[in-house]
């Protein structure tokens, strides 16, 4: 049965929801030297949000990761492997059969393109509040009509998303001139 897709209103418990999941993951990734970021829309003040912590982690030497599996697996966490995007490790938390998904870890190695745009986008939306709840509101919208099409709301999100990222990359670059 496929899950419903529920975005909720932001909740203030996400920050200490990270940190939670961070503590967890910390111990498992220290021989890597891990970074370990709040990303996505559970890192930003008031967005709309599925409740599931995104946290991502830079670390070394991406294919070091493969070895931590089993200790992932003992942490509550499934591997998936690269889930789509090169050099990218991925790892789901909660997915018992009554127990609803609560985090994605995503894990990269440090300099990675795929870090800087997760965190520029981040960034952004977080000083500009009017992108984030524009954001919010369309995310919200896509999960009423697509309640459980997750290819369906991610495309949806898809252009705003992309859009946003180039603003906030030269948003970025405008800041360091």
């Amino acid at each position: 049965m496929p899950r419903v897709i529920r975005v909720v209103p932001y909740d203030p418990a996400w920050p200490e929801r990270f940190a939670a999941e961070r503590d967890l993951l910390a111990p498992v990734f220290a021989p890597l030297d891990p970074v370990i970021h709040h990303i996505g829309s559970t890192a930003v003040p008031g967005l709309a949000a599925k409740p599931i912590i995104d946290v991502m982690i830079e670390v070394r030497a991406i294919e070091e990761v493969d070895g931590l599996d089993p200790e992932m697996r003992a942490a509550g966490f499934t591997p998936m492997g690269e889930f789509g995007i090169p050099g990218r490790r991925y790892f789901l938390h909660g997915l018992g059969p009554e127990e609803e998904r609560s985090g994605q870890v995503h894990v990269f190695a440090a300099g990675a393109e795929d870090v800087n745009r997760h965190l520029v986008f981040r960034d952004y939306l977080i000083d500009h509040p009017g992108e984030a709840e524009a954001y919010g509101r369309l995310k919200t919208a896509l999960a009423r009509r697509h309640p459980d099409d997750i290819q369906a709301y991610m495309a949806g999100k898809d252009g705003f998303i992309k859009e946003r990222q180039r603003r906030a990359l030269r948003w970025k670059r405008e800041a360091r001139e």
